[in-house]
């Protein structure tokens, strides 16, 4: 923002703004601070990706007890994917910087071209790069995004409730949720 000579936002504020991918973050975060114009988020989507490529994962980490959860589901047999609205490259690059590549066997994340979550697509390819049926998929996620995702893929879900929830799943029954990747929280069958 201030590349474009706008106001900053804080961080709740732009967290707020996560799950859409990251040309809708650079909208939000333009139509908060004076507005959007096609221009100006090109420029703003520009010096964003190259700030995202010079410090991916300064303030990224994965959530308590996700590493010890993704090694039991390796150790269970469990094919791992990862299907984000992130760009393809910096998802596998950030994968790779926190040594969690090793768990998946496939990341997909956002191409120039194909629709984004929630459209159902780049999850349903992610079974078929996986080898696996929807039927035989657990689609877990923190986010309205995620889990209209999932419906839309017709994909059993099951929320992570101290993700990017920004919007109130209502019809999503609370055994579908759980708060922490303790043994207990997600169960593997």
């Amino acid at each position: 923002l201030t590349g474009i000579g706008r106001d900053t936002l804080d961080l709740p504020t732009i967290i707020s703004f996560i799950g859409n991918g990251v040309e809708v973050l650079v909208e939000r975060c333009l139509t908060a601070t004076g507005g959007c114009d096609v221009e100006s988020q090109q420029t703003a989507h520009a010096l964003f990706l190259e700030a995202y490529a010079a410090d991916m994962t300064t303030l990224t980490r994965p959530y308590p007890g996700v590493v010890a959860a993704l090694k039991g589901f390796c150790v269970a047999g469990v094919p791992l994917g990862i299907c984000t609205n992130k760009p393809a490259g910096p998802a596998r690059q950030i994968c790779d910087l926190l040594d969690l590549s090793r768990f998946f066997e496939v990341i997909e994340g956002a191409m120039p071209g194909q629709p984004k979550k929630p459209d159902p697509d780049s999850l349903l390819r992610c079974c078929d790069l996986l080898g696996v049926r929807p039927a035989q998929v657990l689609y877990v996620g923190d986010s309205a995004i995620d889990y209209n995702t999932a419906r839309n893929a017709d994909i059993p879900f099951r929320l992570f409730s101290e993700g990017y929830l920004n919007a109130a799943l209502l019809d999503l029954p609370s055994g579908d949720r759980f708060s922490s990747w303790a043994a207990h929280g997600i169960a593997v069958s």
